[in-house]
């Protein structure tokens, strides 16, 4: 997508073919800061400590961290051991685990020194099919938006997301986001409301600022703000990511997505969730359960960063000294609160009988 009215993806292959770059995210709004990984524990860090996240783009980062591996040792037990070191740098999202198995199945059958040319390519055709994905995500939900339209003419279509499911969580286009970007290219009147997404804050930092550099007309609000707008007719549809999606259809996403499916099911407003396939892990089947939910750092939300009116970032502290915080970074909807999902080979149920049909 645009930044500063260019395109570009979120990740590519450094000029000189040794490392691969990311945008670090940690620094958006207010910087563009590119990082250069050149090696599997920078990678890791990438992943665990936030330079880049959202499902897919943690998958496409990691299929680069085994290619990196590659360059210094590309042995069966160190690609085995280098895969579950990235594997534990985030649990949740299950396109993490998905890539690095992919890159080890098209590795291990390769003689050891036609290896490192092999996950060179399996890792660039792993970014290139997420964007290709992602754009195929776009078509499909972009008819519910075009549906919308046609039953409200002379007013936009208001789509409600939480967190950051733009192109910035995947290589291209994003999940969520997606739909809006082919709104958008067709003319569509369309409009987002942001949830600021505490305590990263991924909505008010990511979301927004990808909206605006694509010249998307948005409103950041609070995340307690969603039920009400939904009450007085202001939100038409929910379209928001997904971390993990088990075999009958429970969505793990950020933590407060639960609450906007509750909100959403109580007023008639269609909930919709935008995955690639990839997200789907059909060895589980009751979410609540079976997913494991990461848990990060209490100061994430103790603490919060902005910039300073002299335009420096500054962190300041939130709550009184000694006050303890929980920070579960994820929780699960039930399928039941699901209207429905949105993948690259169309628009499916949230039931077990459906996704099953995908197999």
């Amino acid at each position: 997508m645009k930044v500063d009215g260019v395109h570009r993806r979120s990740l590519w292959l450094s000029a000189d073919g040794d490392a691969v770059e990311v945008i670090d995210q940690r620094w958006l709004p207010h910087r563009l800061v590119i990082e250069r990984l050149a090696s599997v524990a920078a990678v890791r860090t990438a992943i665990a400590d936030m330079w880049v996240r959202g499902a897919p783009l943690i998958g496409a980062t990691a299929a680069y961290g085994i290619a990196l591996q590659c360059r210094v040792d590309a042995g069966d037990d160190a690609l085995r051991s280098t895969r579950a070191l990235l594997d534990s740098a985030r649990p949740t999202a299950v396109n993490l685990a998905w890539a690095t198995r992919r890159m080890l199945q098209a590795l291990l059958p390769l003689p050891v020194a036609a290896r490192a040319e092999g996950a060179w390519r399996e890792a660039a055709a792993i970014a290139d099919e997420d964007a290709a994905v992602n754009e195929a995500i776009g078509r499909h939900g972009l008819g519910l938006l075009q549906a919308i339209a046609e039953r409200n003419p002379g007013r936009p279509v208001n789509v409600l997301t939480h967190c950051n499911a733009g192109w910035l969580a995947t290589v291209d286009w994003g999940t969520a986001l997606a739909p809006v970007y082919q709104a958008q290219a067709l003319g569509l009147d369309v409009h987002v409301w942001v949830d600021e997404t505490r305590p990263r804050n991924q909505g008010a930092s990511l979301t927004a600022w990808e909206l605006g550099q694509q010249g998307v007309p948005h409103t950041v609000i609070a995340d307690n703000t969603g039920g009400h707008l939904m009450q007085h007719g202001q939100v038409d549809i929910v379209i928001v990511g997904a971390d993990r999606v088990t075999a009958r259809g429970d969505v793990c996403n950020k933590i407060g997505t639960y609450l906007k499916a509750l909100a959403a099911m109580d007023n008639g407003v269609p909930f919709h969730v935008a995955m690639p396939l990839s997200t789907l892990d059909r060895s589980l089947h009751d979410g609540l359960v079976e997913i494991p939910i990461e848990h990060r750092s209490a100061r994430e939300l103790t603490h919060i960063a902005g910039r300073a009116a002299d335009g420096s970032t500054v962190e300041v502290q939130l709550v009184p000294d000694g006050s303890p915080a929980l920070n579960p970074a994820f929780d699960v909807t039930p399928a039941r609160l699901v209207s429905g999902l949105i993948t690259e080979r169309g628009l499916v149920a949230a039931s077990a009988e459906a996704l099953a049909a995908l197999a």
